[in-house]
């Protein structure tokens, strides 16, 4: 294995079991439409809209959650790696001479949120290892996010897999900005 793909799992491993907790802040119904807007989802709008003005209570859209990749407004994109994540998206490897993809996502479903709840994001690696297939060697990393209520119940749980491959030769470190 690669000293970048060796260091990765060290770092990772040293991780595993640790969380981060993050204040999402209140759900609100304007959040759930601009994320029915970019799915071209206008049925949930006109709903949405109809729900709120009439005082109901308005449940976001399912996948919501698990689609907000974060809740700040995100990094310039001189603070993004060369493949355009965030160092928030890219645990472990942060100087090294690597590329990342998304392994896939399992999304469990719990309670719908509802605008106006205040949300709380539990974030850790759950698991690191090496692996080796047709192409070569590679990490996988396990993350899960949990979204709870500020009482704990929980709203959706996303676990992910991001899979760390070496640089290709002409690529440096996985330093931030498009040219580093």
């Amino acid at each position: 294995m690669s000293a970048a793909l060796d260091e990765v799992l060290a770092r990772a491993r040293k991780l595993i079991g640790e969380t981060e907790s993050e204040d999402c802040g209140v759900l609100a119904v304007k959040d759930f439409c601009r994320y029915a807007a970019a799915l071209n989802d206008v049925d949930y709008i006109r709903r949405a809209r109809e729900q709120e003005a009439a005082g109901e209570a308005v449940v976001a859209p399912a996948l919501f959650l698990a689609g907000t990749l974060s809740w700040e407004d995100g990094p310039a994109e001189d603070a993004l790696h060369r493949d355009g994540l965030a160092d928030r998206e890219a645990p472990c490897t942060q100087g090294l001479p690597v590329r990342h993809v998304h392994g896939g996502q399992s999304v469990r479903l719990g309670t719908p949120p509802v605008a106006g709840t205040r949300i709380t994001s539990v974030r850790g690696l759950t698991s690191a290892d090496h692996r080796r297939g047709r192409s070569g060697e590679f990490v996988l990393l396990g993350v899960t996010t949990r979204y709870t209520t500020k009482d704990g119940e929980e709203l959706v749980t996303v676990d992910e897999t991001i899979v760390v491959l070496d640089a290709f030769p002409d690529e440096g470190p996985q330093d931030r900005g498009a040219a580093a």
